[in-house]
């Protein structure tokens, strides 16, 4: 290599919507942050279109919520096959539906924020080698035939399902393909659908439809009869047989801009960290697109890292504190790849049984109660709790609703998610809250709007990504001043 270098306290490899909502949160804190994007350009061939509710809630701690939403069309039901659909309606948050927007919107806003806060983004970077000691990361890159090392004290892979990070450092990504040979385009329609997403199986395949917004609909299809290497071009005709035998019509179909094919996998690494190198999205786990859960999970891994390396920059936390990114992201990748993995094999059900078992959980759709609201919480990503110690409040660990907040400036944030947009945590408590002053960089502080509400006798501690970090009832204020500095390091000077 060169003797060409740059230094940055992050770099993040991948400019997808992981790297850049990661990145965004790093510059906003003040560090200073590279991406590294092999793309030359931004592209609109992006596969993701739902946008869940905590992703949503995420947009809205970072106020990038209502412009979000002002790209697509929300919908309150998120159907599967058949009659069986999830409800969103009933979801204990601001944002009780999925977004239909396509990817390239996530990434615009995102970008945008992301280089306002003094993020760098690198285009056209082929990384070439990583290397690491006790005291950082390097990554050899080539860019328009120019080579250069860029140094860091942390090195994060978004780079997708085609890790060049993962590869070089030699992770594994133990898993199966669960169905090939997928259909995948971009068309017009001569009629449009009745409804926002259009989505149909049995015995001979899969079906789904969604518009971009533009007039161009992203359409996905699969013949179960027709298992082709993915080599092989795609013709409209295929796409359209395959759409109408399974819709029962295929809406007009035509001049289609862009058709591939290819297969989707269910893979998961073993750990989600490498010494100072760290793997978040695509690169460390991905299914398959049942529920639409993949670009979200990208995302909550993303929120929940960021906040966990501007602690371990600043030195605020130990180094130990980047270990709960595996202990709280892993599971939940390994949650949603399974109940993703039961959906797709519902729909694309070949047996007799199991078909028998989809029609039954689709006649029982609007009588499931329970089951289905938990379904309906998982697939939006609100129903996840990270792991808490023994003997904790029962708060530690759960996502934290948007509360209601009382204003005591005219610019003050009325509610958590305005709160948390500083990118700091948050302490709540209706008493004195002065012994936070010396962390007065690190936290926000703030009164319920109830004094007499739900909260009355309790202190919360909310982290920078929503979760609870720690509660207690009545406690003192040297006991305060011992959980702000065990989740905040040392006050400064």
């Amino acid at each position: 290599m060169s003797d060409k270098q740059q230094t940055s306290d992050v770099v993040i490899v991948g400019a997808g919507p992981t790297g850049l909502l990661l990145a965004g949160d790093l510059a906003t804190a003040g560090l200073r942050v590279t991406v590294l994007e092999k793309r030359e350009a931004e592209s609109n061939l992006t596969r993701a279109f739902a946008v869940h509710a905590r992703t949503l809630e995420q947009f809205d701690d970072r106020g990038l919520a209502d412009e979000l939403i002002s790209t697509g069309r929300v919908i309150s039901s998120l159907r599967l096959f058949g009659n069986l659909a999830v409800d969103l309606r009933r979801l204990p948050t601001r944002f009780p539906f999925v977004l239909i927007t396509p990817q390239s919107n996530t990434e615009r806003l995102l970008r945008e924020r992301a280089l306002k806060a003094g993020a760098t983004v690198v285009r056209g970077a082929e990384l070439l080698a990583l290397h690491q000691d006790g005291r950082g990361v390097g990554l050899d890159v080539r860019v328009g035939g120019e080579s250069a090392t860029h140094t860091a004290t942390y090195a994060v892979g978004a780079d997708g399902v085609r890790s060049t990070v993962r590869d070089l450092l030699g992770i594994p990504f133990p898993g199966e393909s669960v169905i090939s040979s997928v259909l995948l385009a971009d068309v017009r329609l001569k009629r449009e659908p009745e409804e926002v997403i259009t989505v149909g199986a049995n015995a001979q395949g899969f079906a789904f439809m969604v518009p971009f917004g533009d007039g161009w609909y992203r359409v996905i299809a699969w013949d179960r009869s027709r298992q082709c290497p993915e080599s092989e071009p795609v013709s409209l005709a295929e796409i359209v047989d395959v759409t109408r035998t399974v819709l029962g019509v295929d809406h007009g179909l035509h001049d289609p801009r862009w058709m591939s094919r290819f297969h989707s996998d269910e893979r998961q690494v073993p750990n989600y960290r490498s010494g100072r190198f760290f793997l978040a999205g695509d690169a460390a786990h991905c299914h398959t697109p049942a529920g639409g859960q993949g670009m979200n999970t990208g995302l909550q891994d993303a929120a929940n890292l960021s906040w966990k390396l501007v602690a371990a920059v600043r030195g605020w936390s130990p180094d130990a504190l980047l270990d709960t990114y595996q202990t709280e992201r892993h599971p939940v990748g390994r949650t949603v790849l399974r109940s993703s993995g039961a959906l797709i094999r519902l729909a694309l059900a070949h047996s007799a049984p199991t078909r028998v078992l989809r029609s039954a959980l689709a006649a029982a759709a609007g009588h499931l109660g329970p089951l289905a609201e938990r379904g309906a919480r998982q697939v939006s990503g609100i129903g996840f709790s990270y792991p808490a110690p023994t003997g904790s409040h029962h708060l530690v660990g759960r996502r934290i609703p948007d509360l209601r907040l009382a204003v005591e400036r005219p610019d003050g944030p009325s509610r958590l998610h305005e709160a948390l947009r500083a990118g700091r945590a948050v302490l709540i408590s209706n008493d004195e809250l002065s012994v936070a002053d010396p962390w007065a960089d690190r936290v926000v502080t703030a009164a319920p709007a109830d004094p007499h509400g739900k909260l009355r006798d309790t202190v919360l501690l909310v982290r920078p990504d929503g979760y609870a970090a720690w509660a207690g009832v009545d406690p003192s204020r040297g006991e305060l001043r011992a959980v702000l500095t065990r989740w905040l390091g040392t006050p400064a000077d």
